[in-house]
Order: structure tokens, then sequence, then C-alpha cells
């Protein structure tokens, strides 16, 4: 457990962000809002999509998709603070109507309604994700994700910009194509 408390530490200090820790054992560290802009676009976010956040946080994500795209969302958000959080910025942000916030592990959601995910998970959980990406994502989703990418999936797109001070963030983008046999071939630029 001391690894994923060390790389999470050095993101907080990287970021330039606080960690606000609740009763997990992981601090949710939040997205910037620039991270936040840019993976909604390079999933092509549209009004017809349906966004799932894994480890939603205070909701940003989803939040901002449904208000500037008008897509739904989902936050999945172990933490029950964070869920209420969320849902209260929702209502704020005038978009309760279009986005919905559950307390779950983000191993066991139902994925199959999602056309785009996003992350911002340690590669250790990313890795655990991914057979679960595969089998239950339709052809054409996209999965977006910030700082870390999914071991041994080659994204189609990566960007970085320059947030926080300073710090150089990543942004991954994979798109699930050819979903005949729903194995890890399914992902565009994912090995052969």
């Amino acid at each position: 457990m001391r690894k994923p408390a060390i790389i999470v530490a050095a993101c907080v200090l990287l970021n330039g962000c606080t960690a606000v820790w609740t009763t997990g054992e992981v601090p949710f560290v939040p997205t910037p809002f620039e991270v936040v802009d840019r993976m909604l676009e390079m999933a092509e976010v549209k009004k017809v999509d349906v966004v799932y956040d894994l480890g939603s946080g205070d909701g940003r994500i989803v939040i901002r998709a449904a208000k500037k795209y008008g897509a739904r969302g989902v936050g999945i958000e172990i933490d029950r603070p964070l869920v209420d959080l969320s849902r209260a910025k929702a209502r704020d942000a005038g978009v309760a109507h279009l986005v919905e916030f559950y307390e779950q592990d983000a191993l066991n959601v139902d994925l199959s309604q999602a056309t785009v995910v996003t992350l911002y998970m340690l590669p250790e959980f990313n890795a655990r994700l991914r057979p679960i990406l595969a089998q239950q994502l339709k052809s054409g989703a996209r999965i977006v994700s910030h700082d870390f990418d999914i071991e041994g999936w080659v994204p189609s797109k990566v960007e970085k910009i320059t947030g926080g001070w300073l710090h150089q963030h990543a942004i991954y983008l994979w798109r699930m194509e050819g979903k005949e046999q729903n194995n890890d071939d399914s992902v565009k630029g994912a090995p052969k």
C-alpha cells in the first residue's frame, strides 16, 4: 500500500492542488478544470452520450459534461461525503436532472450503458479495470484517462497540457472497436 501513497503524494505536489481526505484510503485529488475540458473534448462528447466517471470525487467531470454538452452522466464514488457533495454541486449547477451519483466500488459497476468512461486512477486500478472495460463497453465507446495509462493498451491519442504549477498533465484516449469477440483486441491500438 506504500507505493500508491507515494504516487498520490507526488501527484498532489506536482498538480499544485490539495488532496481532500475523506473516508477512503486514497485521497481525492481533483482533476484541474482545464484538464476536464480537454478530456471531454478529446472524447468528442455530444448530447447523446452517457459519461461515466469512475472515482468521480466532487462530480466535476459529469457535471461539466452535462452543463457544456447536455450529456447524461453517472459518477461512481466510494466515499459517501463526496457523493453527497457531488449531488449538491449538480443541483447548484442546474444539471441534477442529467446526472446521477452512486456510492459504489468502481470495479463492481455495470458500464454497458456508458459511451464515455473517464478515469483519474492509479495504474494498479486501471490494470484491474481493463478486462471489465473490454467486456462491457460497446463498439464506439471512448475511454479517457488523466495522467495514468492502461497497461497493455496503446492509446489512440495522447496529449499533454500544462496545468497547476506548470505541471504537464497527460490525457490518454482509447476507442472501443469491433466488439464481436469482447476481448482486449477490440480496443483501437491494443496489441494484436
